[in-house]
């Protein structure tokens, strides 16, 4: 899917100067070949990077660029359609042939070339840069008095990668600490690479404590880079991993269990998957039963519905979006391909769904303009005795 996309580049690329009338051929010579080079580049990154003969540490660093070349491309997208449409609304308006003419100027084409450029690039710092605790409460309806006030951490998507490297990773861990949470989760996609490869960046996690635990989710990206490697290393961190698991936690005189499941990914066969397992709802719906509260850590939030549906759980806390990357993008392209959930919270049938926008996200598409990744601290409310 990644070349299919990057051969569209070079159509975009002409189709942003093919309309321009330019002074001389040798602006439009110019103009032509930088955008089309520019759009090779990403073809060439991409077919690099999915040949898998360079070691992860310089992969890692190709999908960074590819992902900053095929934001810009994206943004093309969305300016190209809107630019024909204000040329064609033009011509048929009457005495706007100025008009017209202005929608294919050069200058205004420039102008649009260097924003989309430079609005790629913010969105790639702000994405590598390190996410901020965001604190909100979260009402669960199903949840007990003595549970109310709960403090709950959630980092999803770290993608902790030879690009984002551990003194990132220390900073998630540190912030997390300083706001004190009674309970950490991580739903998924901690790591990119192999454990060889990536290790080192996410050890930091091993300092993260609760009173009642960390516990982590597998992700997709974990299936991609070595599953039971992966799981055995975060157990050896002292992490509490849930493969298809629940813990039961005793909190003020209730049971709260916590549940994690496998990822969907594991039930569409690829060549890039390497181990993982298939989610498997009615081991934890048994291994949770009694229990006063339910919380089930699912990567992606397509699993809400099927969740729901069991009457089984509470509060399902999932991440897999990024929030969406792009204001736009989130809305249009994320949250339909996503069962229309892309981030916050949603209540589905009796269950309070809460997606992460993550803490981090994959080097490939690293880009986040107007969504900013974050650590998320939920406070956990019970509801109002009236609405029960």
């Amino acid at each position: 899917m990644t070349l299919i996309v990057s051969l569209l580049l070079p159509l975009l690329a002409l189709w942003l100067w093919w309309p321009v009338p330019f002074p001389d051929r040798r602006q439009r010579r110019w103009h032509l070949g930088t955008s089309v080079v520019l759009a090779l580049l990403g073809v060439a990154l991409a077919a690099l990077w999915r040949m898998d003969v360079l070691a992860y540490a310089a992969e890692a660093w190709i999908q960074l660029v590819f992902g900053w070349v095929l934001a810009m491309f994206v943004m093309l997208l969305v300016f190209l359609p809107l630019r024909e449409l204000g040329w064609l609304l033009s011509r048929r308006a009457p005495r706007t042939s100025v008009l017209a003419t202005a929608w294919h100027g050069v200058r205004g084409n420039q102008l649009a070339a260097a924003v989309i450029v430079l609005l790629a690039t913010l969105g790639i710092v702000n994405g590598l840069k390190p996410p901020a605790v965001h604190e909100r409460a979260l009402v669960v309806p199903g949840l007990p008095q003595e549970l109310d006030g709960l403090r709950m951490a959630v980092i999803a998507d770290l993608h902790a990668s030879p690009v984002k490297r551990a003194w990132r990773t220390r900073k998630v861990v540190d912030a997390v600490m300083a706001a004190r949470p009674d309970l950490i989760v991580l739903p998924g996609d901690m790591v990119d690479g192999e454990v060889g490869d990536t290790a080192a960046f996410v050890a930091p996690l091993a300092g993260l404590a609760a009173p009642y635990g960390v516990w982590v989710a597998p992700g997709n990206h974990e299936y991609y880079h070595g599953y039971r490697r992966w799981m055995a290393h975060f157990r050896g961190m002292g992490l509490g991993v849930l493969e298809n698991q629940t813990a039961r936690l005793y909190i003020h005189g209730r049971t709260l269990a916590v549940s994690g499941v496998g990822d969907l990914a594991a039930l569409r066969p690829s060549a890039y998957m390497r181990g993982g397992l298939a989610p498997d709802l009615p081991a934890v719906i048994a291994a949770g039963k009694g229990a006063d509260a339910h919380i089930l850590l699912a990567h992606q939030p397509k699993q809400a519905r099927a969740a729901a549906a069991t009457g089984a759980f509470d509060l399902q806390v999932s991440g897999h979006t990024h929030g969406g990357h792009m204001l736009g993008f989130d809305r249009w392209v994320v949250a339909p391909a996503n069962h229309g959930f892309v981030r916050g919270d949603y209540r589905v049938g009796p269950m309070t769904l809460f997606v992460s926008s993550g803490a981090g996200q994959w080097d490939g598409f690293g880009v986040r303009v107007g969504v900013p990744s974050s650590i998320d601290l939920l406070v956990l409310k019970a509801a109002p005795a009236r609405a029960r």
